[in-house]
């Protein structure tokens, strides 16, 4: 990461909240429980770690912003956060797909691990979505050049037509990552992936969640590419439109569960 960057990051998309801080090299960061509380501990939280860091905010690059998809509170939450303090510090906004942090966060996971990473390395993400349904995504790492690149347009449905969607996209090997598929693992069918690969080892499940640190990591290529924003174009990434079940549906899907 180039010395000269200072980024803010933070993503409150799922039940946790992540936020971290880079100067140059050094990095501080909070993961934690978010959920309810977020709206009330991501500025403090920010706060708590410019001050070790000695920053202000006008010292910043820019911030960086998970934008979902996601929760809705959460999502709201981050991205009226992150226009509040860059319009007061008078930053640009880099807004990340969450998905990809995910893939990201998969990535350097296996990295620690000391897994030997092809020049091509492909990622599905499988994120709970509540209300019986997965948001899913898929990238692919380019070794040379380390940016990410979106495989196919980020949907939300059920398990069953995530795993048939991700599947049918025929790449040589998978890392799934995310949570979707150990939420719904009666439901997200993994022999989809075994005929498209060579044996069925090569299929990898990794449990992983948006973090910020991940978005640290991203932020250099963005900033590079031109991709930072005025605050006022930052907006949710909802993907799903409906917000709640209606009472109908919430009975109707109380009545088919198998009684205790």
């Amino acid at each position: 990461m180039t010395t000269d960057f200072k980024f803010l990051a933070f993503d409150t998309s799922t039940d946790m909240m992540s936020v971290a801080l880079c100067h140059g090299q050094q990095t501080w960061h909070h993961h934690g429980l978010g959920g309810a509380n977020a709206s009330a501990q991501l500025i403090p939280t920010i706060h708590t770690l410019l001050a070790k860091a000695h920053l202000q905010l006008s010292d910043l690059t820019a911030l960086v912003v998970g934008q979902g998809p996601g929760s809705f509170t959460g999502l709201r939450t981050a991205c009226a956060v992150a226009q509040g303090l860059a319009l007061g510090a008078h930053l640009k906004v880099i807004a990340v797909d969450s998905l990809m942090a995910v893939a990201e966060n998969a990535r350097l996971k296996l990295q620690v691990a000391g897994s030997t990473q092809p020049e091509h390395l492909h990622v599905g993400v499988v994120m709970d979505a509540r209300m019986s349904e997965v948001y899913a995504g898929a990238y692919q790492w380019h070794e040379a050049t380390s940016i990410w690149t979106s495989l196919l347009p980020l949907q939300v449905g059920p398990p069953e037509s995530a795993a048939q969607t991700l599947s049918q996209l025929n790449l040589p090997s998978w890392i799934l990552a995310g949570n979707g598929f150990e939420v719904y693992k009666d439901r997200f069918p993994l022999h989809l992936f075994e005929p498209i690969v060579s044996s069925p080892q090569t299929v990898t499940c990794m449990s992983a969640l948006p973090h910020a640190l991940a978005l640290l990591r991203l932020a250099p290529n963005f900033w590079q590419a031109g991709k930072a924003m005025a605050p006022e174009f930052v907006q949710p990434l909802y993907i799903r439109d409906k917000v709640a079940q209606t009472t109908a549906e919430r009975e109707a899907i109380k009545a088919s569960k198998p009684q205790s």
